[in-house]
């Protein structure tokens, strides 16, 4: 698709660095139409969805029905090439232990918090929780060659910020894994949907190379 007619609508539903998500893609796509929006119709005519997010997922999970932005986002994770950040990967899936909210489940699986006893490194020295900084991703075997991967080395550090993390039920959707005390699911991607734990517009070339890929993906 040729970028000069594209448009994309990054989601607002209050949470998140939403500006900075925008202009990375503006960065890496500047004949697009970049539109941050909180509006449903413009998500709905948009070509492509992003839905960024930080903070609590029950705050996210209100705001997006108090907005009437759920069923946009809905839709918009069955019929158009969408990428999830961080929250915006979460709530994809189920039951979140965060405030014992449901997500979207649009994917089956939970999202847990890290567990306490797990936080140990070799040495005996704890691990922080949140999980902040950089990590390196390993690109599944199955989803090695996914478009959005083209380019990205295996093993590659992205920028983590979170206290939780997503638990699919069904491992082949899992598109990418980090270890942070345990060994969690940081990419999953299905059909028209591609989703990070990580912060591509925090994660300096890597994650610019990323929402290129994600500019021009055709699924």
């Amino acid at each position: 698709m040729n970028t000069m007619a594209m448009s994309v609508a990054v989601v607002d539903y209050g949470m998140g660095n939403l500006r900075s998500v925008a202009k990375a893609i503006e960065h890496v796509a500047p004949h697009a139409s970049v539109r941050v929006t909180a509006d449903a119709a413009e998500i709905a005519a948009a070509n492509r969805v992003v839905v960024p997010g930080q903070g609590a997922m029950p705050d996210c999970m209100r705001e997006l029905t108090e907005r009437h932005l759920r069923d946009a986002v809905m839709r918009a994770a069955a019929e158009k090439p969408f990428l999830g950040i961080c929250v915006g990967l979460q709530m994809l899936f189920g039951h979140a232990e965060e405030g014992d909210v449901m997500g979207l489940e649009v994917l089956a699986g939970r999202v847990p918090r890290f567990p306490q006893a797990a936080m140990v490194m070799p040495d005996g020295s704890r691990l922080k929780v949140p999980h902040m900084g950089w990590n390196q991703v390993r690109q599944s075997e199955a989803h090695r060659s996914h478009p959005l991967w083209d380019g990205i080395a295996d093993e590659t550090r992205f920028y983590f910020v979170h206290s939780y993390y997503v638990e699919p039920q069904d491992a082949a959707c899992i598109a990418g894994e980090t270890t942070h005390g345990i060994t969690f699911t940081s990419a999953i991607a299905r059909e028209n949907i591609f989703a990070v734990q990580f912060h591509p517009e925090k994660s300096a070339q890597a994650g610019l190379r990323l929402l290129e890929n994600f500019m021009r993906w055709q699924p």
